[in-house]
């Protein structure tokens, strides 16, 4: 592959894995708003966020598995192809139980995207070479969650919440234009599964009965259930507790994420010199402290915005070491199963995200307790899983496939 077209890969690449940020962030300001034009309340609009992580979850079940039998392009265009139609019909939509059920159609159909990108890496890279990939694509991954919520906001200031679903559909259109012009296939017919029922199933026991993956996945589930759960209540706490604008509210949602982006490209850099598995054990212990210390902050009380903000901050940015790592070390683990072991990666990263979304919302927004309380919880669980695979580790039980080593697969594209 010419460096050109390595460029346009990693471009395309980027744009798929973005899905999740784009599906979720540049909606995130109008929030709010949906809630009193459709005259619902807080924990049901966000639903509409629980809806889309359980389509993520259900779709990427499907897309990988499907993915690892048929190859990886005609999966991805008919998945993106479909997320350009719901997110029409979410612009659409007149009631928010409507909306809920679109999202989730929103979410299945947007799964492609992110299982097949990833499995597109574990085709090309192996190794630590793999999660310098993965943290490469964080840089895509994370403007995102900057320009996101600021283009949400913006769009607000001269439409209503309707322009902003039109708006996804309108770049996802562009990206499907572009995979379709430019994206490889990476799986060549002689690597691919057989796809049925029954293999899938098997395959799907065999990463579930691997405690490395599942203590890998499960460590870096929990980091992202942390930082979801700061996703779902930041518009309502900052917004209706603290006052800030939605304009206000998405520059402090892109401040965070550029952390993201910066950490995640500063682990790139060090995981050719330091193991994954120790930056991974890096990166759950600073997001297990900083959701501690943001619960402390909000249980003593009275204390203001600037001190949310520090921890929050933290939070956010120590998840650039917790995702690369986290998928290239769960991945690497069965390199023959790439799409239906990051469909597993996915259902369990959405799972936890779906099941502490409602969570945050519970009290309205009278209190940001819940919120804090469920960050605390997924960090501190995210600590735990990842000392118990440190254990292991540590015991000798297995071998970690990811020592330091790793380049380009042997694999034409």
């Amino acid at each position: 592959m010419t460096a050109l077209g390595r460029a346009r890969l990693f471009v395309l690449l980027g744009g798929l894995t973005a899905f999740g940020p784009l599906s979720i962030d540049m909606y995130l300001p109008a929030l709010p708003a949906i809630g009193r034009d459709l005259a619902a309340s807080e924990s049901l609009i966000q639903l509409t966020l629980t809806a889309c992580l359980i389509g993520l979850a259900i779709g990427q079940v499907v897309a990988g598995p499907v993915s690892d039998a048929l190859g990886r392009r005609r999966p991805l265009l008919i998945g993106v192809a479909g997320y350009v139609l719901a997110s029409l019909l979410c612009a659409v939509a007149p009631t928010a139980p409507i909306l809920v059920a679109l999202r989730l159609l929103q979410g299945l159909a947007g799964a492609a995207g992110i299982v097949i990108a990833r499995a597109i890496v574990r085709d090309l890279y192996t190794g630590s070479a793999a999660a310098r990939y993965f943290s490469r694509l964080i840089l895509i991954f994370g403007i995102a969650p900057i320009l996101a919520p600021v283009l949400g906001a913006q769009i607000l200031r001269f439409t209503s919440w309707h322009g902003i679903f039109l708006a996804l559909a309108i770049v996802t259109a562009l990206l499907w234009l572009g995979a379709a012009r430019a994206l490889p296939e990476t799986l060549p017919v002689e690597r691919r599964r057989s796809g049925s029922l029954g293999d899938t199933v098997q395959t799907f026991r065999r990463l579930a009965a691997d405690t490395w993956f599942l203590g890998y996945a499960v460590s870096g589930g929990l980091g992202f259930g942390a930082m979801f759960a700061y996703i779902a209540g930041s518009p309502f706490v900052l917004q209706g507790i603290y006052h800030v604008s939605p304009q206000t509210f998405s520059l402090i949602f892109g401040l965070n994420a550029l952390g993201f982006v910066i950490t995640s490209q500063i682990n790139g850099s060090l995981v050719g010199r330091i193991p994954p598995a120790r930056l991974l054990t890096v990166g759950v212990t600073v997001t297990g402290v900083a959701g501690l210390a943001l619960l402390a902050v909000i249980l003593i009380g009275g204390l203001g915005l600037a001190a949310v903000l520090p921890p929050l901050f933290v939070l956010v940015s120590s998840i650039g070491f917790v995702v690369p790592n986290a998928v290239a070390l769960a991945l690497s683990r069965h390199p023959e199963a790439a799409g239906t072991g990051s469909a597993l990666l996915g259902v369990i990263q959405s799972g936890i995200g779906a099941a502490g979304a409602p969570l945050v919302g519970i009290a309205g927004i009278s209190t940001a307790l819940p919120m804090a309380a469920v960050i605390a919880t997924s960090g501190v669980g995210a600590v735990l899983a990842g000392l118990l695979t440190s254990i292991r580790r540590g015991r000798g039980q297995s071998s970690s496939p990811l020592a330091g080593e790793g380049g380009v697969a042997d694999v034409s594209a």
